[in-house]
């Protein structure tokens, strides 16, 4: 490692979200009335654009928090304001808090999103973006997704149905086309100007029926096309293939990650694009590592795959004895230092990382 920071939380998280001035936003998932939800200043370190030497202080800190009723599943927050959207069980509703200002330390709830037919349905996927004004995009099923103002709760778009299956994704490619993955693996691209429409972007081949999915996406450099950028897609058996929206005939590019144990579960799956890097992204949810793999050798034989780097941090640092060993809930990367992760997993560990490889594109 070039540097390894640790946090330990009150209770696991599976959000690690962004916030304004590099600030890291986390939240519990338990099942008690007190989850909390947590806005970090992250160590000194990194919010510094050139990497330094020894530092005296290496620990976040809680900035400001607060409280959830029920487990916080997801969280985003809103571009351009002091606002977070957060979703969870037991329904597909979501809660709009406000992150207080410099003189408070309370993160407060503000306001309920319900669903139409929410009740009954699983969890809300969602994403964010500041259009006009600031949008969340949500839902849990194929049939339920929409986009609603998050401040006036207005609903602004509401997709046709395009069959009810479970989501595992959903992400705004731009202002007006979104991406939608079902946790069977099929992708859906939509486009708000034209709200009687779902078109199907391209399945995923020979997916077997017990193979779960999520996807993730890829914001280019200014200019790009967002449908330039490719959309990696993870199966709870480890395979990862990559398409290009423009031709969704074939596959970009596949492979098998190297993953212990094929068919784990799905909850935790987790891949992303890094955006600093040319061609690499990490993936998480199987144990408790995180790999990262450079896929600009990737072709299309479905071959395993070798990662350049494994942060195996939360896999040792756990309890010992009886207990099951940690599971790594969510990754993300980054928005400036290249190299730099952040993890948390199931035993309330934090981590952030950055790693050093003399060789290799990346």
């Amino acid at each position: 490692y070039r540097d390894l920071h640790t946090f330990e939380l009150q209770a696991p998280t599976r959000v690690v979200e962004w916030a304004r001035g590099s600030r890291v936003c986390v939240a519990g998932y338990g099942q008690s009335d007190g989850n909390e939800i947590l806005q970090l200043i992250p160590p000194p370190t990194l919010l510094t654009k050139e990497t330094q030497g020894l530092c005296p202080e290496r620990d976040f800190k809680v900035e400001c928090g607060g409280f959830s009723k029920r487990p916080v599943y997801s969280l985003k927050y809103v571009p351009d304001t002091s606002l977070l959207v957060t979703s969870g069980p037991p329904d597909s509703s979501l809660h709009v808090w406000q992150v207080s200002a410099e003189d408070s330390d309370v993160i407060k709830f503000v306001s309920t999103i319900a669903t139409e037919n929410g009740t009954g349905q699983s969890w809300a996927k969602i994403a964010t973006i500041s259009a006009s004004a600031p949008w969340v995009l949500h839902g849990s099923r194929l049939d339920r997704v929409q986009i609603t103002e998050v401040e006036s709760r207005k609903n602004v778009y509401t997709a046709a149905s395009g069959g009810s299956e479970e989501l595992s994704g959903l992400a705004f490619l731009d202002c007006n086309t979104l991406l939608l993955c079902c946790a069977m693996g099929r992708l859906c691209l939509a486009d708000i100007r034209q709200p009687h429409s779902v078109m199907e972007a391209v399945s995923v081949p020979s997916a077997s029926c017990s193979e779960q999915w999520c996807m993730g996406t890829r914001h280019g450099a200014q200019g790009l096309e967002p449908s330039s950028q490719p959309v990696a897609r993870l199966s709870s058996r480890g395979f990862l293939t990559l398409t290009d929206l423009r031709k969704t005939s074939e596959s970009l590019a596949s492979a098998k990650a190297r993953v212990p144990s094929p068919d784990s579960g799905a909850e935790f799956l987790c891949v992303s694009w890094a955006p600093a890097l040319e061609g690499c992204l990490a993936i998480s949810g199987f144990d408790g590592t995180v790999h990262v793999y450079d896929t600009q050798s990737w072709d299309s034989s479905g071959r395993e795959a070798e990662p350049i780097f494994v942060h195996k941090g939360h896999a040792f640092g756990g309890a010992g004895g009886s207990e099951d060993p940690p599971l790594v809930t969510v990754h993300t990367w980054h928005l400036q230092k290249p190299k730099t992760l952040l993890s948390a997993a199931s035993d309330g560990s934090l981590h952030v990382w950055d790693w050093i490889q003399p060789c290799g594109k990346c």
